[in-house]
Order: structure tokens, then sequence, then C-alpha cells
């Protein structure tokens, strides 16, 4: 197993600092946001400045979170798309990352399901392209709150694309408060599938409640709904031995300090992996 500490986990922080904190708190990796990253860049770092900082803390880049909105499919907004698909792959390629996450958001929600399908086919199939230049694979993120929010749909999405380096993340509170998926179908999955496993709690929408991450998420591990051992469980049964990453997406706890938050996160997830 590989640790990495999630950049949402620890949002209102830099990227600088989330390495620093994810050596001094045991993690192995860091899953780096793209606007930490680039924010990083603008203001005068460089890659190669970031790249001596990853060996000086001994922190390898497990994934980029994310490219975002991979529904997009007007001329311009698509081509837009595609370009940011470059520019994180180009980024991850320089610091030796292998892994992107793409997800859709609500910007196909009001399609019908068979024009969604085509389109993330189609877009998806052009982003795996582009990663294979440069070595990067892809993990889909179902999302709860949009119609593509279900491991089947994902695998669906996987087999029509038909590219090598296509998978999924198995996020813990997506998979659960969409609804549609089960542990069960989990333990089934084809581990060279999985490319990532984001562990975390929350809870399922409310009669009558909008959907808000920050209201349904604002959880420890432990504090939600989600049977933590059960879905642990399930990833285990499948054989992954790749990199386990805490997410903490908490209004409340990001007001905690940064390094404690990630402490938090790290004994989480040796309490619940270690049983």
């Amino acid at each position: 197993m590989k640790k990495a500490l999630h950049g949402v986990s620890v949002l209102h922080s830099n990227a600088v600092t989330q390495l620093r904190i994810a050596h001094e708190t045991g993690f192995d990796a860091l899953e780096l946001l793209p606007e930490h990253l680039f924010r990083y860049l603008e203001h005068g770092g460089t890659l190669e400045k970031y790249r001596q900082l990853m060996q000086h803390y001994n922190i390898e880049i497990s994934c980029m979170n994310a490219l975002k909105r991979i529904g997009r499919h007007q001329p311009q907004e698509r081509r837009e798309m595609l370009d940011e698909a470059d520019k994180i792959c180009r980024a991850a390629q320089a610091l030796g990352c292998p892994v992107v996450q793409i997800m859709a958001l609500n910007e196909i929600d009001a399609l019908s399901e068979a024009e969604r399908t085509a389109i993330l086919t189609q877009n998806v199939r052009e982003i795996a392209a582009i990663g294979a230049q440069y070595g990067i694979k892809f993990q889909i993120e179902v999302v709860a709150f949009t119609p593509f929010n279900s491991l089947k749909q994902g695998q669906a999405i996987i087999d029509a694309v038909g590219a090598d380096n296509v998978g999924v993340v198995i996020d813990f509170w997506h998979l659960y408060a969409g609804g549609d998926t089960t542990p069960e179908e989990v333990e089934a999955l084809d581990v060279n599938l999985i490319y990532g496993v984001h562990f975390c709690d929350g809870r399922r929408l409310h009669p009558g409640e909008a959907w808000d991450e920050r209201v349904q998420r604002n959880y420890q591990p432990g504090e939600g709904e989600v049977d933590i051992d059960r879905w642990v469980a399930a990833v285990n049964k499948t054989g992954y031995s790749g990199v386990w990453c805490p997410e903490l997406l908490s209004p409340t706890h990001w007001e905690d300090d940064l390094w404690q938050i990630a402490k938090d996160s790290m004994d989480s997830l040796t309490a619940y992996t270690s049983k």
C-alpha cells in the first residue's frame, strides 16, 4: 500500500507546504490539485524546483486531481478541455506522476443518457490519446451528484473507449452516496482497472435537500454513514495494492491546523486498513 495526502484535505494551503506536511505526517505521496501547482508556477515557481522539493521531502506525486467537466461538448469548450488535458499531462509527466483524475460534473445533466454516453466516450477516448503521448493514465471518478454516478457507468465508458490507460478510482463517498454501487461490485472489479482509492466518509442526500458536497461530505471517517470497514474489505478482496488516499472534503475540518488535518487523515487511514 502507498499512502497519499489529498490536496483537497488541506485545501487552504499551497503545493510546497503540502509536500512538507505529507513528509512529516508519514505519507509516501501527494495527490496534487492542478490549481495548486499552476498557482505555484504562475508566481515564480518552476517544475524543476518543485521536483527538487519532492526529492528533498521524499514525496511522490501519485495523481493530479483533476481534469474536470470532461463532458464539455460545445466546440470551443471542448477545445479548451483538450488543451487543459494536455497542460495537466505535460506537468504530470514532468513530475513523474503516473495518473490524472478525470470527472464529469453537471455539464451534461440535461442530456439524454445516450447523448451523455456518446459524449463521454468520445471525449475520454481523445483524452486517453493525449495522455498516451506522455505515458499518463487516467482514473475516472464517477460523481454522486451527477447522472454519471455508478461504477457500472464508469466501466461501460472504459469498455467503449477501449484504451489501456483508463481505469477508475474507488471513492467511498461518491459510490455510496450515488446510491447505485455496492461493495460487492467493487469486489468483482478487475483489479487492473483500479488506479486509486479515495478513503472518505459522508452521507447520502436527505429528502428535500440540495446537493452540496461541503454539506454531505463534511465528516471525518467514522462520523458519517459510510460503512468504511465494508468498503475497505471490498477493495482488499480485489487484491489491490496501490495508492490509498484519505480525502477530507470538510469545511469544518479545513479550519483545523493543516498539519493536524494530515496527521488525523493518516491515523484514520491506518486504523481502518490495519484491522
